[in-house]
């Protein structure tokens, strides 16, 4: 027989890790909430033409990364590798605009790119962010970088940085552009076989690069687009940082920073860590205001952030999550019993909400009790012959030792009064 494994480039979320995986998404999915943003969930495929237009032809993720195919109706499909294009397709779809003149939209959810796995990155990864869509206000850009920096701070996240930049608006971008490309034709050959290809299909993408040999080019050559801004675009951005202070979010100005997708515009910004090494990119996002009209809807102004939870959970505090373990692990001793114990394990779920275990093996007392250590039980519940005859059950205080004998019909209210 073979044996089977997990294809690479993804894993498995086993029992013990689950907790924590919810406790992320409970909390990202909340604090959204806080700031008025509601989740929306896309299909987990859509039209590969979606992120071709939505994301651009040139980008690493069109080129190299999708999961794409065709099916037998010979529609040309992609696993997500990425969530706005989708959102921006519902807004579109449904008409969302129409509803209420701003929408604030937020997700969690799974994507797919076929990019070499390594730490905090593989091929099936999971990400959550939000959009606005429907302001073209600074102090929409504000929020949203609020809102993601709340929620890091919300898991005690270390050594945080938010690197903020503008890339002004659309109509800049081609005379800055030939302006880089006329500047570095001359040092091509000192950049890496990536960037010498992005410097003819789209050189903004080069300062995108991680390679220090072409950094250090920019750094000495380049002209920086925030350099390039109209006056409108400095004083919005001017006021994205007045905002920013007042809230007390610290930044720092980047002005080699722009995003790696064709629809950004204005404000562009990364929360990193030094807590993940090198690759110390926490979440980013930015300003895409001709998005919706790409995409065969309105002109509509939008800005957002995606985030990675697989580096949210590296870069977490190790002591930050709480396992939920159960309150109670009802012993059973005798098969005379089990019908009892089900009843009230039942019924002690409905009144306290909380996680109660009942013994399935019929194993000894000892190795149930044992179990019940293992499982950092709150407190055990014992039921035997001796109990039924008696309409008492044993309640034991793992952590203190101490036992006592209470009624099968006060059991309920004993456990909601502690």
């Amino acid at each position: 027989m073979p044996s089977y494994k997990t294809i690479k480039g993804t894993h498995d979320l086993l029992p013990e890790q689950m907790e924590k995986w919810r406790e992320v998404e409970s909390r990202c999915l909340g604090i959204m909430k806080q700031f008025g943003y509601h989740e929306i969930r896309t299909p987990v495929f859509e039209s590969t033409d979606l992120f071709l237009r939505g994301i651009g032809s040139e980008t690493d993720i069109v080129t190299k990364e999708m999961y794409s195919w065709e099916d037998q109706g010979g529609n040309a499909l992609t696993l997500k590798p990425e969530l706005t294009a989708p959102v921006a397709r519902a807004y579109i779809q449904h008409q969302l605009g129409n509803q209420h003149p701003l929408q604030r939209l937020g997700y969690y959810d799974a994507l797919f790119r076929r990019e070499r796995p390594q730490k905090g990155r593989q091929r099936q990864f999971y990400q959550f962010g939000a959009e606005a869509i429907g302001s073209p206000h600074p102090e929409q850009d504000a929020e949203i970088i609020t809102l993601a920096y709340t929620i890091y701070k919300s898991f005690n996240i270390q050594d945080m940085t938010v690197k903020l930049n503008s890339i002004g608006s659309a109509e800049i971008r081609p005379a800055y552009l030939t302006h880089l490309r006329d500047t570095l034709q001359s040092k091509k050959q000192e950049l890496c076989q990536t960037c010498q290809t992005r410097l003819e299909n789209n050189a903004l993408r080069i300062f995108d690069c991680k390679n220090p040999s072409c950094q250090e080019t920019l750094d000495s050559h380049a002209p920086l687009i925030f350099h390039s801004i109209s006056d409108d675009d400095k004083k919005h951005f001017d006021t994205v940082i007045d905002i920013l202070t007042s809230n007390d979010i610290p930044f720092e100005h980047d002005k080699k920073l722009v995003r790696g997708l064709d629809y950004y515009s204005h404000t562009t910004f990364e929360i990193t860590s030094q807590s993940l090494g090198s690759q110390d990119a926490l979440c980013g996002g930015g300003r895409y205001d001709e998005l919706i009209e790409q995409l065969g809807g309105k002109p509509v102004p939008a800005v957002g952030f995606a985030a990675g939870v697989e580096r949210l959970l590296l870069a977490m505090d190790e002591n930050d999550t709480a396992e939920a373990f159960p309150l109670v692990y009802m012993v059973v001793l005798g098969e005379g019993a089990i019908q009892k114990a089900t009843a009230l394990v039942q019924e002690l779920r409905s009144s306290t909400g909380e996680s109660i275990v009942m013994e399935t093996l019929r194993r000894s007392m000892k190795a149930q009790m044992r179990e019940a250590g293992r499982c950092n039980a709150r407190y055990c519940t014992i039921i035997g012959e001796n109990e039924l005859n008696s309409q008492c059950v044993v309640v034991k205080d793992m952590e203190s030792g101490e036992q006592e004998e209470v009624p099968f019909s006060e059991l309920s209210s004993w456990f909601s009064d502690k």
